[in-house]
Parts: C-alpha cells; structure tokens; sequence
C-alpha cells in the first residue's frame, strides 16, 4: 500500500486539525462538526412548538408577529458560543448550514409556521457583509429554505446604514441605534405574503423589531420570525 495514501490527509490534520466546533476537542469522526458530547448537550429551547414563548413576549406590544421562536439557548463561553464565534467570523459557513437545517426541520415539525410563504434574512450593511464574505442569516435561512420547501429572496430587503456595535448598548439604546435602518427594495415581491424573517442571535430584539417595523408597513405582510439563538444577556 502506498504510504502517501495515509500521510497527506495526516499532514493536513496536524496543520489544520478537524476539532469539534463546539467545544475544540479532536475525538469525532471526520464527517462530524460537533462531537457526540456537545450534540448531547445542545441547549434545545423547544420554542417553536409554544405560543406565548420567551421570544415572542419580546415583541408584545412592539410589532405584531404571528410566531417566532430561536433554537437554541445562549451563554456565554458556551459552546453554542464558540460555534457561533466560528461561523460568524472564522469563515465556518457549514455551521450555519447545519444549524439551518435544524431549525428548518423544527419549524417544520411544529406546524406553526406552515403558513409561511418565503424567507427574508435580515440583512447586513454592505461594506459588513463584503468584509465578512457572506451574511450568516442568508446562510441559515438557505438551509430552511431547503427543509420546508420555501423560497428565500435575497436582495428586496437592504440595510441603509451602518450602526455601532449594539454589545454594550440597553434596550433603549439599541433601538435608536436600529431606527430607520431598513428599507424594502422590491415591495411587489413581498405584499401579501406571510414572510419568515431570520437572523442569528436575538437578545433585546431592537434590530429584528426595527426591521420587522419597516416590513409590516407593506399592504398585506404579515411577519414570523426565526433566530437560531436566544441570548438572555442585554
């Protein structure tokens, strides 16, 4: 047998080491991003199958939403964290594509957001998005797009202008900071529609209610929402 079969993928493997996306550890198989622990432990929220949950109740009396649910708890030096921190900024975009089929199974399987009609991620200011080579929302909202079979459109919804970090920002703050930040490019496309809008982490929720705002103004949309985790830090 010839040797080199085995020592490239190994010389591969010490220079870029396949680790766990969650919690860095070597122990998974090639196929795997996350190790048989951290998928054990995967701070499931089970929101989509509840009226009423923690996300919804963010919007009360904000903007009215028909469902909305995140899939996953998030803490702090969490290996929901780390993987996040990995998809967002390391370029790890099959993160967010795993991911994205969960949540897209999920809602499926709750039936409580059948009724959607197509998917908006919620976008990113664009020398953002062109620094980081691809919007994280557009990538998990291809991967539901593929599990409940509905269409995502990309580019009639855009962010107008930058806005400052919203980390270390209150409520209040976030929301002056996301005012009129939106705007809708292709109304036609949308009027009418049940739309899902998706995005990564929802903590106070000022810049999905910001968006939401801009959409609900078009003739006929109603609006759900969808994140892939809920921050309960503000």
């Amino acid at each position: 047998m010839n040797p080199g079969i085995h020592f490239f993928p190994a010389l591969a493997n010490l220079f870029f080491p396949h680790v766990c996306c969650g919690c860095g550890t070597d122990l998974l198989e090639e196929k795997n991003i996350f190790c048989i622990y951290c998928l054990a432990a995967m701070p499931l929220t089970g929101f989509e199958q509840c009226a009423g949950n923690p996300v919804e109740k963010i919007f009360w009396g904000r903007a009215e939403i028909q469902s909305a649910s995140a899939h996953l708890y998030f803490t702090k030096k969490s290996p929901v964290q780390q993987s996040l921190h990995r998809f967002k900024y390391k370029g790890r975009k099959e993160i967010g594509s795993y991911f994205g089929k969960c949540m897209g199974r999920a809602l499926k399987k709750s039936g409580r957001f059948r009724d959607c009609q197509l998917i908006l991620p919620l976008p990113l200011y664009k020398s953002r998005e062109q620094k980081r080579g691809y919007n994280q929302a557009a990538v998990l909202g291809h991967a539901i797009s593929a599990e409940m079979n509905i269409p995502q459109f990309m580019r009639c919804l855009e962010r107008v202008k930058g806005t400052a970090t919203q980390t270390h920002k209150n409520r209040i703050q976030r929301w002056q900071n996301m005012e009129d930040k939106f705007r809708v490019k292709r109304k036609e496309l949308i009027c009418g529609k049940h739309i899902l809008l998706v995005d990564d982490v929802i903590t106070t929720g000022a810049t999905l209610e910001a968006c939401a705002k801009t959409l609900l103004r078009i003739e006929g949309v109603s609006l759900s929402i969808a994140t892939l985790a809920h921050s309960v830090s503000a």
